[in-house]
């Protein structure tokens, strides 16, 4: 039903439908978010675990399971040139790299050091048709349901050897198969949603109030993707988005741009036309992009962690794909670390921007939160130039924070607390 009905938006993809002009007014896909980050870091249709997960999409053969093989440790996803090799999803964690944590547990002589972590989730690459089921594209799109943003792979080199499926490499194109058959997708969910409210009575006032707001949100949502436009772009109030939670809409989440190039456009890749292009449209789409080169990422694996920054630097790059990658997910979904530091453990915590230092607390540990009393907290600069948690309080450095305490990025704390 939602094919039909979103027809008059496939001329403008060149997805091969001729409509009359008529029928085609609302063509353009802008995809614009009217409220830019803020509104994206806190409208994220699954709510943001702190063990943070994203979804890597793409067509065949663009490198999907390559980069995700490279940026897993001991990654197990097959890669070969023929579409639909991945069928299951492969799902793999990795540690957030920052070398703060590594200076705190050397000053607090840690037994033990545990980083920040982020769960990949790639699925089979999709094609035109996916949200129908085409090449079992509908069953690999519920893998990606729970995650917080998705990462969209965009090929953006050329070689003969490895075939494109659709005969050539066109980031516009890519981009906009992918983008409809999500946008297909949210509308057969909300279809189906809609119908089953439609045959449901609630039970109560409270019960009735919250179908209003979800059925006033879905309405919305869904003329918005009939323009073309994803479900984050729609302004809803907080009890319309709390009201549509439950589904995970795929438009909803926030998306990150990967293009992927060869190892000898790594340095400079906007003068790749390929990446010119990815640029644009991440910008009209207000998006993430990174740009990684699998091939480099694969190649990173083979080598000592010695000899990668040297390898890295002879490319005329400072970082690995893998750091960029993470380091615009955090940026994206507006994230934070905090760290823990004593004997026993040093650990990285990831959460919101403009949490307090209670619901810091509870991402240890929910009686933290409940049985908050104080929060002992210094910088991160301060507990380095110090030496130490002690050395701080000596020096005045170490503050006690109460319950309307905002957690800034680095700060190292002790929660004080009582159940």
């Amino acid at each position: 039903m939602a094919r039909i009905a979103c027809q008059h938006l496939l001329p403008a993809l060149g997805l091969g439908f001729h409509l009359k002009p008529s029928l085609c007014r609302t063509t353009s896909i802008q995809w614009r978010n009217r409220n830019a980050l803020a509104r994206r870091r806190f409208s994220s249709s699954c709510k943001i675990s702190m063990s943070l997960k994203a979804g890597i999409v793409g067509l065949p053969n663009v490198g999907k399971s390559t980069l995700f093989n490279a940026v897993v440790e001991n990654g197990k996803a097959q890669a070969a040139n023929f579409p639909f090799c991945t069928i299951e999803p492969n799902v793999g964690i990795v540690a957030v790299p920052d070398p703060r944590l590594d200076v705190l547990s050397d000053l607090s002589r840690s037994q033990r050091t545990v980083p920040a972590s982020i769960e990949f989730v790639d699925i089979a690459g999709l094609v035109k048709g996916a949200s129908q089921g085409e090449g079992l594209g509908n069953k690999f799109l519920s893998h990606i349901r729970e995650v917080d943003s998705i990462l969209q792979v965009v090929r953006c080199f050329e070689d003969n050897d490895i075939v494109h499926v659709n005969g050539k490499v066109d980031p516009k194109s890519d981009i906009d198969v992918i983008n409809l058959e999500l946008v297909f997708c949210d509308l057969d969910q909300i279809e189906k949603r809609m119908e089953k409210l439609k045959k449901g009575k609630a039970k109560d006032s409270q019960s009735k109030v919250k179908e209003e707001a979800e059925r006033s949100a879905l309405e919305k949502i869904q003329q918005a993707l009939m323009d073309g436009k994803p479900a984050r772009s729609v302004s809803l109030t907080d009890f319309e988005k709390e009201s549509i939670r439950h589904l995970c809409l795929l438009t909803m989440k926030p998306v990150i741009y990967v293009a992927n190039v060869a190892e000898s456009d790594l340095a400079e890749p906007g003068n790749n036309p390929h990446v010119k292009d990815v640029m644009t449209l991440s910008s009209e789409l207000q998006s993430g992009l990174v740009t990684i080169s699998a091939q480099v990422e694969s190649e990173l694996t083979e080598l000592p962690p010695e000899e990668r920054n040297e390898y890295l630097k002879s490319l005329g790059v400072d970082e690995s794909g893998l750091g960029n990658l993470i380091r615009a997910t955090y940026q994206l979904l507006g994230l934070r670390t905090y760290f823990t530091s004593g004997e026993k453990e040093t650990k990285a915590w990831t959460i919101l921007a403009g949490m307090t230092a209670p619901q810091a607390a509870g991402v240890i540990h929910s009686d933290f939160e409940k049985g908050f009393i104080r929060a002992e907290t210094v910088a991160y600069d301060d507990f380095v130039a110090a030496g130490s948690l002690a050395a701080a309080r000596e020096k005045g450095l170490l503050r006690a924070e109460g319950k309307d305490y905002l957690v800034q990025e680095g700060d190292v704390m002790l929660f004080r607390f009582n159940v």
